[in-house]
């Protein structure tokens, strides 16, 4: 379960403005890309992301480039998990890939406000607004996925399966 308050954004959040392609030049560095997500589209991003992680959006979360970073940069900016409407598809496998939680939960954008607090539950896909008095019911991550995540990402989950494949190799 994830609970906290939120930071909302509208429609079409691309890659270029999740981590600008300027600071691409350093790789992966956890620092640099945390330190600038979301900096172009909001300033504040790195003020409000120490005490509200978890991002509500709408429709077409993270289109643009495949650039695995922008993700992780929300990742290491503290982020929990990003609730929107609908996600591009490269983004989303990125996201679970990086162990970055994601729940496409259709209306969440017409209901939910910035700073709203929510709860979230990725397994049953559903988040309550206790001050609404609402629930929404968001698209269930399928096991195979959730797998990935609850190891932390895809590359922990194969070190994993390979160690637990070595160790029952008896040959």
């Amino acid at each position: 379960m994830i609970r906290g308050r939120v930071i909302k954004y509208g429609n079409d959040v691309d890659t270029d403005v999740i981590i600008p392609g300027r600071y691409l030049k350093h790789g992966a560095d956890p620092d640099v890309l945390k330190s600038h997500a979301m900096e172009d589209l909001d300033p504040d991003f790195g003020d409000k992301v120490k005490e509200r992680r978890i991002i509500v959006a709408g429709r077409n979360f993270g289109y643009g480039s495949s650039r695995e970073q922008a993700p992780l940069a929300l990742k290491y900016a503290g982020v929990e998990v990003v609730l929107a409407e609908s996600f591009a598809r490269i983004f989303f496998r990125n996201a679970i890939n990086v162990g970055l939680s994601v729940m496409e939960v259709p209306g969440i954008s017409k209901i939910v406000e910035d700073g709203d607090y929510v709860k979230v539950d990725t397994k049953l896909g559903v988040v309550r607004i206790p001050a609404k008095d609402r629930m929404l019911k968001g698209t269930r991550i399928p096991k195979f996925l959730m797998d990935i995540l609850d190891a932390g990402g895809l590359v922990p989950y194969l070190r994993r399966r390979f160690h637990a494949k070595d160790s029952s190799d008896t040959r």
